[in-house]
């Protein structure tokens, strides 16, 4: 098999799959790389293909650095189509293996450096060149969170090029939620949805506070109509989690279920015409259909409900760790922004207590 002569040949996969053997018994303590290791070594050995000095799965998922698609010093600094894919390749599987990233975040590494890298037109940046274009960034005025991607992106780059370098971080901004839903608004876009498909979409992101991807990922069987909860397997941070929904939320779902069925492990949503799983920018279109049927001018985007589901929970007096778990945030702080970006609660306190001075 071509993926086992390769892994014989390589030291540092030998030891990766000695440690997955040492470790296999345990059925908890597998992390993602185990479970890659696994994937690749125990169950695709038969659909492993050799593909331009690359050793990848059939479907090109995941590209395994093989020790024959060293590049050039002419090669480093050529921008061309051929260069930009090995180089990538070979960045991602040192992601991957070195460093254990969740593939989403390799993605948007990946993402990030391919931007960098075509506007300084080499494979190959110095310190100088980095610098300089991090510094045109601040000149921009990008964002906080626009500008600390591009920089860590960068410096995995040049860790993995064996050139290290390390960006100062700006100092994090205090976030305010912009404008959300008030729960009337949310009434008038579920009231304008034109059938139930669309009314099950918005009913289940505006009750559940599920994320974009979150929601395009559930199948059937992880909605508990029963108990009135769904299960969230492999959110962000690679949690899971279970999210609760009230009765009407289900009697939504049920009808919903009842005209477009479907088998337990189905995804729940689909599109309508290849049945293909539901994806981020169709959700994000059809959220923006249904608010402008209804009338409603804000920007609205399927975050925007998450947030609106928050604002209104604490609105009606619900306690923090309550809509932590329900939001499935990692800390506390990530929920207290919506308590500091309610401003009626505040003016609230503030009325009870301002001193009178005329």
């Amino acid at each position: 098999m071509i993926m086992k002569k390769y892994l014989t040949k390589k030291p540092l996969y030998n030891k990766i799959l000695s440690v997955y053997n040492s470790t296999q018994d345990d059925g908890y303590g597998h992390s993602c790389l185990y479970r890659f290791v696994y994937t690749v070594w125990a169950k695709s050995l038969h659909v492993v293909r050799h593909v331009g000095g690359v050793c990848c799965s059939s479907d090109n998922s995941w590209p395994i650095f093989n020790g024959r698609d060293k590049m050039s010093e002419k090669q480093h600094n050529t921008w061309t189509p051929e260069n930009v894919q090995l180089l990538f390749k070979r960045f991602s599987n040192h992601l991957l293996l070195r460093r254990g990233l969740a593939p989403y975040t390799i993605e948007g590494y990946c993402r990030s450096l391919s931007k960098v890298l075509k506007d300084l037109n080499t494979l190959n940046p110095t310190h100088d060149e980095l610098e300089g274009h991090i510094a045109w960034m601040y000149g921009r005025k990008y964002s906080y969170n626009h500008l600390v991607n591009t920089m860590l992106a960068i410096e995995r780059f040049m860790e993995f090029m064996e050139n290290p370098i390390r960006f100062g971080r700006p100092k994090k901004p205090r976030r305010i939620i912009p404008a959300t839903l008030s729960e009337a608004e949310i009434a008038v876009m579920l009231s304008g949805c034109k059938n139930i498909r669309e009314k099950a979409i918005i009913s289940l992101l505006a009750y559940s506070g599920i994320r974009n991807k979150e929601l395009c990922c559930l199948k059937v069987d992880h909605v508990d109509l029963g108990n009135n909860a769904v299960r969230v397997l492999g959110g962000k941070g690679s949690r899971d989690r279970v999210v609760c929904i009230p009765g009407d939320c289900t009697n939504v779902l049920l009808r919903y279920l009842n005209e477009y069925p479907r088998n337990g492990q189905d995804y729940l949503f689909t599109t309508l015409k290849n049945n293909n799983r539901y994806g981020g920018m169709d959700l994000r279109k059809l959220v923006k259909t249904v608010a402008k049927r209804a009338g409603i001018k804000k920007r609205v985007y399927p975050h925007l409900l998450r947030h609106s589901l928050a604002t209104n929970l604490i609105g009606r007096g619900a306690n923090l760790l309550t809509v932590k778990e329900q939001l499935g945030h990692a800390w506390i702080d990530s929920t207290m922004i919506y308590v500091t970006s309610r401003f009626q609660r505040i003016m609230a306190e503030y009325n009870n207590f301002a001193p009178s001075y005329l």
